[in-house]
């Protein structure tokens, strides 16, 4: 078994990205690399989930160039899973036929890439191959995940893949002892689409951006007269968790190859 407590990733000066799907071998340097990126710790289960594809779908990176024997080793990997449409968050967002019940969306809930591979465009590589299966699912209607509302890297990386900010969900996360706001994105696969037309989806938006200014501003109100007014400060690091225990995810700010990891 290999040691990789200290292994460290060097970048090829030529690096030649591949994507494959990822595998039983793959288990020890995905709990590495996990532990690495993110704060939040996964039970193992998840991990035996992904690497043999119980319930999970998954793709790793890899760089064919690296040397000793580590051409196949993962760089990075994103992780989703398929949900009815029926059981989801956005129901209320997608126009189908409710007859059927066998709609079903993809629901991104790990995504990293290690340090030393960053700005390869690796992450954006990794979304299209969720984007290109979903497409392949004839009755797939979407693909979604949810993002911090402060992360202005990572929304922007999403809405330049062509996913939508539909829903602003406030105080989604509970994150050091303060509440934070998330948005939700949906990029729409094989016909699907919002039940709005596109204006009134604009309304909409209009509407719970008013709504969070105006609770904003009850709180930094309500905050000033008990405490008086207080500059919230942001880290890099801490322990990130969703207030409820349904399935979200959290994006870690970090540039064009954001985490994205969700509380299963």
């Amino acid at each position: 078994m290999r040691f990789y407590s200290m292994m460290k990733f060097i970048t090829p000066r030529h690096p030649s990205i591949s994507y494959r799907p990822i595998k039983p071998s793959d288990l020890e340097v995905l709990v590495k690399i996990h532990g690495d990126l993110f704060p939040i710790r996964y039970e193992i289960e998840f991990f035996h989930n992904v690497a043999h594809g119980r319930d999970i779908v998954s793709w790793g990176a890899v760089d064919r160039n690296r040397p000793n024997g580590q051409s196949d080793e993962l760089i990075g990997f994103v992780t989703a899973r398929i949900v009815m449409a029926k059981e989801s968050e956005i129901e209320d967002m997608l126009r189908f036929d409710q007859s059927r019940s066998d709609q079903a969306l993809v629901y991104i809930l790990t995504l990293g890439v290690v340090e030393s591979y960053r700005n390869f465009g690796i992450a954006t590589s990794l979304i299209r191959e969720v984007i290109k299966y979903a497409s392949t699912m004839p009755n797939c209607r979407a693909v979604y995940l949810h993002v911090i509302s402060y992360n202005n890297s990572a929304i922007h990386l999403y809405q330049k893949m062509s996913f939508l900010c539909v829903r602003r969900l406030h105080s989604f996360y509970f994150i050091n002892g303060q509440h934070y706001d998330a948005y939700l994105f949906i990029y729409y696969v094989n016909g699907g689409r919002s039940p709005c037309s596109p204006l009134e989806l604009v309304t909409l938006l209009v509407t719970y951006m008013r709504r969070g200014l105006k609770l904003v501003s009850a709180t930094v109100w309500k905050n000033g007269e008990k405490n008086g007014s207080k500059r919230v400060k942001y880290r890099d690091k801490g322990s990130l968790l969703p207030m409820t225990q349904s399935k979200r995810s959290i994006t870690i700010e970090g540039g064009e190859d954001d985490h994205v990891l969700s509380a299963l």
